[in-house]
C-alpha cells in the first residue's frame, strides 16, 4: 500500500491502521510504502505506473487526487484516467483553531478582526497548495476577509509555529490539533464539515459563519485503471468489512470511515476536482 506522504500524517495513519485490519481480511501482509515528496506526486505516479494486478494499491487523497489537478499544469499522472477507485477509507474535517494570544474565540469575532485589519492576521499551512492553506483561500473568499497565509514545509511546522504565537491561526487537522484544543493551548473556533461533530458539539462548524464553506480531508484506495473489476471488488468488499473493526479507533484520532464503493468514490472525486480547482484558479494558486 503506497502512501505518497510521510509518516505520521492523516494519510499515513488511516493507511496503517487499514493495512493491518486487511491483512487479516486478505489472509497476507499488507505492507504500508511511505514514498513522499512533490506533494505527493511522487507516490501516485509509482502507483499509476505499477502493475494491474491488485498487489500493489494507493492510498490517494484529497491532495493527490483533487487538488493537484489544479494546481500542476504538469502534473504526471491523471487521477481519473490513470486510476480505479477501489474503496473509502476515512474521512476528517480540519479544525480551525487561533493562538490564545490572540483574544479570538469565534468565527465571528475572527472575522470582524480581519476586516478592521486586513491581512494583519496571519494563519500557517503545510505549504504553498496543501489542504490547510486552500482551507484558509476557501475561508477567505466566502468571508470576504484578507488574510496572510504563511506556507511551512510541512504541516508539523506550521503547527508548531502556532503553537508558539508565531502565526494566528491554522487549518489544523483534528488528529493534530485536537488534544491542544483541549489542553488550552489553542482556540477552537470551528470544524470545517458542514455542521457540528457530535464528538465536539460545542464548537461550532465554521459554516454556521461563513455560509457555504465545507472541507474535509479523505482518503479512498485507488488502482491502476487495468485493474481487474473482480480485483477492484475484493479489495472494496475487504475494505468495508475491516471499517466497522476500525470505527472505534478512528473515532479516537478524529477520523470518521469513508464507507464508499468504487462508484460512489468516483462520484465524489470528480466534485472535489471542480471545487477545488475553482478555489485554486480563484486564488491564482500555481505550484509549477
Amino acid at each position: 500500500m503506497i502512501v505518497a506522504f510521510a509518516p505520521g500524517g492523516f494519510t499515513d495513519i488511516a493507511a496503517r491502521l487499514l493495512a493491518e485490519r486487511l491483512a487479516i481480511t486478505l489472509g497476507q501482509p499488507v505492507t504500508v510504502d511511505n514514498r513522499a515528496g512533490a506533494a505527493g506526486i511522487i507516490g501516485t505516479e509509482a502507483a499509476a505506473r505499477s502493475a494491474p494486478d491488485g498487489y500493489t494499491i494507493l492510498m490517494g487523497t484529497i491532495s493527490t487526487h483533487a487538488m493537484n489537478v489544479g494546481l500542476y499544469r504538469s502534473l504526471t499522472y491523471d487521477p481519473v484516467a490513470d486510476f480505479a477507485p477501489a474503496s473509502g477509507v476515512a474521512t476528517s474535517p480540519n479544525l480551525l483553531v487561533a493562538h490564545p494570544s490572540k483574544g479570538i474565540l469565534d468565527v465571528t469575532t475572527l472575522i470582524a478582526r480581519a476586516k478592521a485589519q486586513p491581512g494583519m492576521l496571519t494563519y500557517g499551512s503545510g505549504g504553498n497548495g496543501t489542504s490547510s492553506h486552500l482551507a484558509g483561500e476557501l475561508f477567505k473568499s466566502l468571508a470576504g476577509v484578507d488574510l496572510l497565509h504563511v506556507p511551512f514545509r510541512s504541516t508539523a511546522p506550521a503547527a508548531t509555529a502556532l503553537l508558539a504565537g508565531q502565526v494566528d491561526l491554522m487549518f489544523d487537522t483534528l488528529p493534530s490539533s485536537l488534544p491542544h484544543a483541549r489542553e488550552g493551548r489553542l482556540v477552537p473556533l470551528g470544524v470545517t464539515s458542514a455542521q457540528r461533530l457530535p464528538s465536539l458539539p460545542a464548537v461550532p462548524a465554521v459554516a454556521e459563519t461563513a455560509a457555504g464553506f465545507e472541507m474535509g480531508v479523505w482518503t479512498a484506495l485507488f488502482v491502476p485503471a487495468a485493474t481487474p473489476p473482480a480485483i477492484i471488488e475484493r479489495l472494496d468488499s475487504a475494505t468495508r468489512e475491516a471499517l466497522p473493526h476500525l470505527a472505534g479507533r478512528f473515532a479516537e484520532l478524529g477520523l470518521e470511515p469513508f464507507a464508499a464503493g468504487p462508484n460512489d468514490v468516483a462520484a465524489h472525486l470528480r466534485g472535489e476536482i471542480a471545487k477545488w480547482t475553482g478555489v485554486i484558479r480563484t486564488a491564482r494558486i500555481t505550484a509549477d
